[in-house]
């Protein structure tokens, strides 16, 4: 990367109006609402008693692909995902208007052959100024190594438990999962193109990380938050696996005190962890 473009780098401020049909489309992306004869399910895809899941904070005021510009020489076809966090001061509303603010944290050196970490961190906020939450995204950079560290470096995500976990509930995923969660925001044809997906090494089109991200969220919204989403405030995790549409995903979460959880997330028919050292906050 080009160190002093990147250090310079400033994001222009952006303003996102979101509708209900955006939260309900967001929603349908990440596996709700199983059974839409449930009352409890139905609330997060129909305008009655509408709830936003809080995950869908990752992908509003969305920069877009900013880091392939060209000034900044990313090597961003080796980009890795690495971990999501995000922390809420009060619930989403399930349709407004917010304003994200991003800035870069720092870059951690690996070395020239083991790569860098980018953080980067999104500021939510009302219309009138009032801070919504932050959501932060750590970037593996494979192919950027040797760059030199500078700036801060994330939080460390704790590792489990060794002890069985509190309890697990199972969400399936749709063959056309990534074709429905690609319509709130991220068109990367790896999600979407056999053919593209066959050139990256994959048996065909993956889902998004942000996807399972958001399978994972509402997991612990049924399991420990009683289908409450304004319970859920603040969730990390760590990619480890991709997962292919159509497959189950399996939340293990550790009950903690004070409400704190613990959980990974595993691919049911492959029994391979894909996201792993989660973390998250339950209000009361």
């Amino acid at each position: 990367m080009n160190r002093e473009q990147m250090l310079s780098k400033v994001f222009p401020e952006i303003r996102a109006k979101y509708t209900t049909r955006d939260t309900m489309l967001y929603a349908l992306g990440v596996g709700a609402c199983r059974d839409p004869l449930d009352s409890r399910e139905l609330q997060f895809v129909y305008e009655g008693k509408l709830q936003a899941i809080p995950s869908l904070s990752c992908v509003l005021a969305h920069p877009g692909g900013w880091i392939m510009a060209p000034e900044l020489e990313v090597k961003w076809v080796k980009l890795l995902h690495a971990e999501q966090h995000f922390n809420l001061q009060k619930p989403l509303a399930p349709a407004g208007e917010l304003t994200g603010t991003y800035k870069i944290l720092g870059v951690v050196d690996k070395g020239p052959d083991s790569g860098a970490l980018l953080y980067l961190q999104k500021t939510l906020h009302s219309v009138d100024g009032e801070t919504v939450g932050t959501v932060d995204s750590t970037y593996f950079l494979r192919g950027d190594g040797g760059c030199g560290s500078w700036g801060t470096a994330g939080a460390v995500l704790p590792s489990l438990p060794d002890s069985a976990p509190s309890g697990s509930i199972d969400m399936p995923t749709l063959e056309i999962s990534a074709l429905i969660y690609r319509l709130s925001g991220d068109f990367n044809p790896l999600h979407a193109d056999p053919e593209v997906a066959r050139k990256a090494g994959f048996a065909k089109p993956i889902l998004h990380g942000l996807c399972t991200y958001g399978v994972a969220c509402q997991s612990l919204i049924r399991a420990v938050c009683d289908y409450d989403a304004s319970r859920l405030r603040g969730m990390g995790a760590r990619f480890t696996k991709p997962v292919y549409p159509g497959e189950t995903i399996r939340t293990e979460y550790w009950l903690g005190n004070g409400g704190h959880v613990q959980f990974r997330c595993l691919s049911v028919e492959r029994n391979e962890v894909v996201l792993d050292r989660g973390t998250a906050s339950i209000m009361p």
